[in-house]
């Protein structure tokens, strides 16, 4: 297994076990308290996982992690004493992938880790079938109106109309969807 790079959030900095352990665990360890730098610090070190042991996680830091995953998710590990439902709610939101509410177990630690990699993995696996599934869906409402203004304004058959949105889309080598934007962009002007 490759050495993954954890960056490790934590409130106190004198406090070394989280750290120790995973660096006996084989992890490659950078530790700093949370502040505002925090998305300078992930974007310039990109590491391969983050984990916080806070007290009480801040709503700035959520909004952070949101922000994070928008722009560059990671798998993110969170020990907290807070068990407020606000705050699962938060980290559901932000995606954290382990959310340990009371003390780091150290012998569990290697299989949170595993676990919450695993997680995000299936996450991000998740929201890429998601997002390949809109695009189809999208695709097929814009083939749809194409074929709509085809059929009204050239008297096709919805079949006609089909094989030409398809015959032009080969012709020009790019995609069915991509074909029908553009014969909806073409029936706009004549408007």
């Amino acid at each position: 297994m490759n050495r993954l790079n954890v960056l490790l959030i934590e409130d106190d900095p004198n406090i070394t076990l989280l750290e120790d352990e995973l660096k006996e665990i084989g992890f490659i360890c950078l530790k700093t308290p949370y502040d505002s730098t925090f998305l300078t610090l992930v974007k310039d070190i990109a590491p391969n996982l983050i984990i916080f042991n806070l007290d009480i996680p801040s709503n700035a830091l959520f909004a952070d992690l949101q922000t994070l995953n928008h722009q560059l998710a990671l798998p993110i590990i969170m020990f907290t004493r807070d068990n407020h439902i606000g705050t699962i709610n938060q980290a559901i939101k932000a995606d954290v992938c382990a959310l340990i509410v009371g003390d780091v177990e150290h012998k569990r630690l290697n299989s949170i880790i595993n676990v919450a990699i695993a997680r995000f993995k299936h996450q991000q696996a998740l929201k890429t079938a998601l997002e390949e599934a809109c695009a189809k869906l999208e695709d097929r409402k814009v083939t749809d109106r194409a074929k709509a203004i085809l059929i009204k304004t050239q008297n096709f058959t919805e079949d006609e109309a089909y094989h030409t949105l398809r015959k032009l889309a080969m012709d020009r080598k790019i995609t069915l969807g991509e074909m029908a934007k553009n014969v909806i962009a073409m029936s706009d002007l004549f408007k």
